[in-house]
Order: C-alpha cells, then structure tokens, then sequence
C-alpha cells in the first residue's frame, strides 16, 4: 500500500517535472510541495515530535519510488534523515524537540556537514574549528559538497573542538541558516542530480548556543560515522530507484521499437540484456531491504551490511541505465528521453556517502 500510494504521487506530480528540474537545474520545489502536503518529506521523524515514525525499510521505499521517477527529487527525503540523523542517534532530548518538530512539519529541511576541500574520504583530516565562548561556540571552516545548502534551514556540522585528538577532537553542532556569518558558495554545476544544490558552506565567526552541541565534546566523528551506516542504505534505496526506472523505461521502449520486421524485444540479444538488468535489481533490492531492516534492529553487522548495500546497488544502477541507453540506441543518447538523464544521475551515487572504494574498506574491516 505504502509504495503504490508514493508511486502514484510520485508519476503524478513529481515525475512530469523531472526533464525540466534537470534541464533548468533548479530546486524540485514541486516534489517538496507534493511531498510535504503527502508528509512523506521526512518520513523517519518519530511521531512523538510530530513525524510519520517510519522504520528504515519504510523510508527505504519512498526513496526507492521518488528516485524511480526524479533522483533530485529523492534526495529531499533522503538528504532530511542525513541531516538529522545525528540528532536523533545523538542529540538531547531538548535538542530533538527543537529541530525535529519544524522538520516533522516541513517547515525547514535539514543538511549534513562533514566533508571539506580537502577533508573528504579522509573526513577526520577536517579543518573546521568549533572555539568554546563562555556559554557559546564559535565556528569558522568551509564545508564542501553539501547537498541542498541554501535551501535547507538546519545544518549538522562537524567542526574540531581539540586539534590534538584527531577523529576524538571532533564536536557535532546544529547550525541554522539564519545564524550570521553562514553563507553559501555557487551551485556546483554537475554531471547529474542537478535539481538539487550541492554547494560551500562557510561559517565565519558563526556564534551558537554551546546547547546546539550534538552529544558530549568529542564525539562528533562517532556520531557521523554511526549516521552513515544507517543512512548509506538510503543512498542504495536511490540506486535501486533510479536503476528500476530506467529498466521500467527500457523495457516498454523495446517492445515498441521495430527493426527488421518485428519488435526488438524478440531479439534474444535484447532479452539477455533485459533479464541481466532485472536480476541485478531483484539481488540489490533484497540486499538493500535486508541492510534496512538491520538498521531498524541496530544489528552488529549493520556496518558490513549498510555499505555493501550502498555499494552493490550503485554499481547495479551505473551498469543498468549504462544498458538502457543502450537498448534505445540513438535515441538513448539524447535528452528527449529520460535514460540518459538516469544514467547521468546514476554516476553520483558511487561517489557520495562513502566512495565505493571506500565501502569495500569498510566492508573488508567489518567482514561478518
């Protein structure tokens, strides 16, 4: 019920957008309208702030069925529990209450701040400094590739509260838009997702309350990293999503399609496209649905199983909507058709959340 209920909306008033989003690179404000109006913006929030109270495979699936027909716009729901995750694992009760409530109600969106110019698959090499101020914490640093900087109004940010401690000198913050001295750097200007800004964070002399600290001083970088073992299976939740469109698309496009006096459908070459494309979905799909329910549990392997899902699946989706441009030929390759719009989306999700270098590193030292 869940997703034929998102995938209407979705087809309805989120996917007759997608072409111009990506074309115009601007914000999905109709996917956040729709989405907000539906309550399915941050489905993770608990109910006792306001939220749906979803578990991960729930948020899962919305993900899945938005990115089926816009990435950009799958990244709203996403990119939500990224940035509040921490929080949530994290936060104070009176912190929790402050932020999630607004975010229940879609009343402002929320980021994550961790990678840098030059902090980025080595995250604890961060330069952002947190400097105690009585009762206030001052911050200055850049943040770089954050996703939907400038639209969102709560920012997770990591900053080093004790240069000396490395990954154990880092604090977590809540910074809000609003907070002088914030500000933004230029849309970066992408191969895919281009519907939803990545951009530079600067913090200059931003004076916040020493209470919008996220956890103890200190734990900042546990708290990113525990973040990222749950929300990594989002990002293959919009692996998954991206790479079914694109089989979806394919898969009506080929029985349409005629060369030599028949549907190419009826080639066998065409069939062993399809059935590889659809089997290497099927097994990143359980994988995915399997990490999400280990997420909800707080399994021992959690780690191991959110990046392999995060890894299995972004392969999947570069390897299927590579052949779906393919099994529409020319016709793939242009814009008038959504795959190659899918396929340059695609692309992204092996980089951000963890490269998929990376997952394997993180996989080997977490073997089960």
């Amino acid at each position: 019920m869940l997703r034929d209920a998102i995938r209407a909306l979705a087809e309805a008033k989120i996917a007759p957008h997608a072409a111009a989003v990506d074309e115009e690179a601007r914000f999905p404000r109709e996917a956040l309208d729709a989405l907000v109006a539906n309550d399915l913006h941050a489905v993770h929030v608990p109910e006792s702030y306001g939220g749906a109270g979803a578990d991960a495979l729930a948020t899962v699936i919305v993900i899945e069925e938005v990115a089926r027909v816009c990435a950009s716009s799958s990244l709203i729901p996403a990119v939500n529990k990224l940035g509040s995750l921490p929080v949530i694992l994290s936060g104070s009760e009176e912190l929790k209450k402050k932020y999630m409530t607004p975010l229940a109600k879609g009343e402002g969106m929320f980021s994550y701040c961790l990678s840098e110019p030059d902090a980025g698959s080595d995250a604890a090499g961060m330069k952002t400094r947190a400097v105690r101020d009585g009762d206030f914490y001052v911050l200055n640093g850049v943040k770089r590739w954050i996703t939907n900087a400038g639209e969102s109004e709560y920012y997770t940010v990591m900053a080093v509260t004790d240069p000396e401690k490395r990954s154990k000198g880092i604090s977590a913050f809540v910074v809000e838009k609003s907070d002088e001295g914030v500000s933004f750097g230029a849309p970066e200007r992408k191969l895919g997702i281009k519907g939803s800004p990545t951009r530079e964070v600067y913090l200059d002399n931003v004076r916040i309350p020493a209470d919008r600290m996220i956890g103890e001083e200190g734990t900042g970088f546990a708290t990113a990293m525990k973040t990222l073992d749950h929300t990594r299976i989002t990002i293959a939740a919009q692996a998954l999503g991206i790479a079914q469109g694109a089989l979806d698309y394919a898969k009506g496009y080929v029985q349409e399609r005629k060369q030599f006096g028949k549907p190419i459908a009826d080639f066998q070459g065409i069939q062993f496209m399809l059935a590889d494309m659809a089997m290497k979905i099927e097994a990143a799909r359980q994988l995915t649905y399997a990490a999400a329910a280990k997420s909800e549990r707080g399994d021992k392997d959690l780690t191991f199983q959110g990046a392999a899902a995060k890894c299995f699946a972004s392969d999947v989706a570069m390897e299927v909507t590579t052949d779906a441009v393919q099994l529409l030929g020319g016709y793939g390759y242009t814009r008038d058709y959504p795959v190659e719009r899918m396929m340059r989306d695609a692309k992204i999700t092996q980089i951000y959340e963890g490269t998929n270098q990376v997952q394997r590193i993180v996989m080997a030292r977490n073997l089960p």
